[in-house]
């Protein structure tokens, strides 16, 4: 495999060990990256480490430190940092296992590919994807990586699993405390209709490579269009896609459902079956 293992060790179930690798499912994607440049003489800015009354050091001669009180420090030396024992940092031990829509969506963080480090774990690694396939479940464990411990899902995927790190308790926001001004009561029937019609002409699979960074591209456009200019400042009058403000400007609901229906896109909404017809009375004689 090409790729540099994210983190090599053993997934642990009970007296099981089975020898893994584990990488980065995602990478960076288009982006356009802007330098700090000094007007008068267009060079980029450069960012020097400094001391209060030294000036300038060097990286050899810096250590990290923790503040246990203003102004005094704890001084570690990077081998000591990684010397801290912790069997997380070669073992993802699986302690529960949950049904995978006990876990909010918003404690998901990133994902992992997970396989087998080699042939011999290849038994062990299938029999442990299959019995989580059959039962349905996610295994939870901690895992050391990278100067942190997180809180981990383990899934299959494909003929491999998915190890996703997950945000602990204390990252996540309460909702309650952004939607509890939102009112509780029930919408309109014929709104409801006209809305679940509308989502059902625009369902469809979902194909990731259809979409892409159109602010990327748009930036890529004002770039080329500033070099052309020659120094010219261009600015795009983004008033029109402005949402308007103001009572007077309150769009009738119906009205916009009903028009966004009739303007159809994606899929066509499935027909409603028309009510079966009553025989026709027999004619007395």
């Amino acid at each position: 495999m090409a790729a540099r293992a994210y983190w090599q060790g053993q997934i642990r179930l009970a007296l099981v060990s089975i020898p893994v690798e584990i990488y980065s499912a995602t990478k960076s994607g288009a982006q356009i990256s802007f330098k700090q440049i000094h007007e008068p003489t267009g060079k980029p800015i450069h960012y020097e480490k400094v001391v209060t009354g030294v000036g300038p050091v060097d990286t050899d001669e810096i250590m990290k430190g923790f503040e246990f009180e203003k102004g005094n420090y704890v001084l570690l030396e990077q081998d000591e940092i990684d010397a801290v024992k912790l069997e997380s940092k070669k073992t993802l031990e699986l302690t529960q296992f949950v049904d995978a829509d006990e876990i909010d969506v918003l404690y998901y963080e990133k994902p992992y590919f997970v396989v087998p480090a080699d042939d011999l774990a290849e038994e062990a690694f299938i029999v442990l994807r299959e019995a989580l396939r059959r039962t349905k479940k996610v295994g939870l464990g901690q895992l050391a990586m990278r100067g942190r411990e997180y809180v981990v899902s383990l899934k299959p995927c494909g003929r491999g699993m998915v190890l996703e790190t997950l945000r602990y308790a204390d990252e996540v926001n309460k909702a309650q405390g952004y939607f509890r001004d939102i009112p509780e009561g029930k919408p309109d029937d014929d709104l409801l209709d006209l809305a679940e019609t509308l989502i059902a002409k625009k369902s469809g699979p979902f194909h990731p490579q259809e979409f892409h960074d159109r602010y990327v591209d748009a930036l890529k456009a004002l770039v080329e269009r500033k070099r052309k200019a020659k120094g010219g400042k261009i600015i795009e009058d983004a008033e029109g896609d402005a949402p308007k403000k103001g009572g007077s400007n309150v769009v009738d609901l119906m009205a916009a459902l009903r028009k966004s229906v009739e303007k159809g896109g994606g899929a066509a909404a499935p027909a409603k079956k028309a009510p079966a017809r009553k025989a026709p009375a027999k004619k007395r004689a």
